[in-house]
């Protein structure tokens, strides 16, 4: 493992911390400049904050050059996930089209696609979602139903998803539906990809609100929505090998940026547990939860560790494979044991809107709550723990 980075990447840290200290107000790095704005006003900001960082050439780090990437490298792409955490910077609008659809259309799309769909994307200009989940079919993806019956050169598609991330504001979506039966009982079979508009009359997105109050997912609704034949991403009834791919890469990814942020909120925490007081002493010196403000650490620097691993792996051109959840385990449940223990500080008051704080949650309070998700989508824990016993430990079924 090495844990140096080289004279180029640490230059582009430095120009990138510039970039940041002229581009990123002090003020939209605060969670004070958020509140009170409504989803959509929020979600503009960020977005018009993000094409000017990709004009500016912060954005596709590893892409190539001809796809207006910075064609940087996986230690770059590692130092720019952990500068943009260290400086609060809004999240992506386009996370799914950046981090999952791009590449596969830049290794399986016709170069009508690539042009059609890598630049305006990188530039925020189309915004993009990802149709998979449905009521029935969540863990089990194969066992979808929506679908895509061939009317001449165009699809009619009937169905519903679920669980879609920006389905109010995406422009786009890709999406998978069966456009013919499986053979023999597989299941995988018959199904595509497809790339759909999501401004016509057969598409209704609907928002799903969550605990902690936000509505960043929706449900989307099909009924005799079309899209032209030619919008296929991999080929007619390739979609399960395409979405594979597709969800590759996400593999090799190291979780610095994970760590950065859960080290500040660790950090938050421990600034709380010694200004709140229990039983007339700040709560920091409670001894059991010294305890687990100390296991929150260790997890965090564990986390760490193995993120360096990772990156060193993948800069040296290593496929971690299914070793990539071993990751994926790690992050989520640091996470969610973080969140723990900012629960052991507060109590169960932190489900409850402060009124400090304009009746909204605090930062810490989402995020606590949004962790509990985290250990379920991308592939549960006990679904990841079955792959890493299986296929990396080499254990019996």
């Amino acid at each position: 493992m090495d844990l140096r980075h080289s004279d180029p990447d640490e230059e582009f840290r430095t120009e990138l911390r510039a970039w940041l200290d002229i581009n990123l107000p002090m003020e939209m790095r605060q969670p004070e400049f958020w509140r009170g704005k409504s989803d959509d006003e929020r979600f503009e900001v960020r977005r018009e904050w993000e094409a000017g960082k990709a004009r500016a050439g912060f954005a596709g780090i590893v892409w190539p050059e001809e796809y207006g990437g910075r064609g940087g490298t996986a230690t770059m792409k590692a130092i720019y996930d952990e500068e943009m955490a260290k400086a609060n910077a809004p999240s992506s609008v386009n996370p799914l089209g950046l981090a999952f659809l791009a590449p596969t259309v830049m290794a399986l799309g016709t170069e009508e696609q690539k042009r059609e769909i890598i630049k305006p994307l990188l530039h925020c200009e189309v915004i993009w979602c990802q149709g998979f989940s449905e009521p029935g079919a969540g863990s089990d993806l194969a066992a979808l139903s929506m679908k895509a019956e061939q009317h001449g050169d165009e699809y009619v598609l009937n169905g519903q998803k679920i669980w879609t991330t920006n389905a109010m504001q995406g422009d786009k979506i890709f999406t998978l539906a069966r456009t013919s039966s499986p053979e023999g009982g597989k299941k995988h079979a018959g199904i595509s990809m497809l790339l759909v508009d999501m401004h016509q009359p057969g598409i209704s997105a609907r928002p799903l609100k969550q605990m902690t109050g936000a509505s960043e997912f929706g449900e989307v609704f099909y009924t005799d929505a079309t899209v032209p034949v030619t919008e296929i991403l991999g080929g007619e009834g390739n979609g399960w090998a395409t979405a594979m791919l597709l969800l590759s890469f996400e593999r090799g990814s190291s979780a610095i940026s994970q760590y950065t942020e859960f080290h500040k909120q660790w950090e938050e925490v421990v600034e709380l547990a010694q200004t709140l007081d229990r039983d007339g002493q700040p709560a920091a010196k409670d001894p059991v939860l010294r305890q687990k403000l100390a296991q929150s650490l260790v997890d965090l620097e564990c986390l760490k560790y193995h993120s360096w691993h990772v990156l060193t792996q993948t800069s040296q051109g290593k496929d971690l494979g299914f070793e990539a959840s071993m990751t994926k385990m790690m992050w989520s449940d640091t996470f969610r044991r973080v969140s723990d223990t900012y629960e052991s500080v507060v109590g169960l008051g932190f489900q409850v809107p402060d009124p400090r704080e304009d009746l909204s949650l605090t930062e810490l309070s989402t995020l606590a709550m949004w962790s509990r998700s985290c250990t379920i989508w991308g592939g549960s824990q006990q679904v990841q723990r079955t792959v890493v016993a299986e296929r990396v430990l080499g254990l019996p079924r």
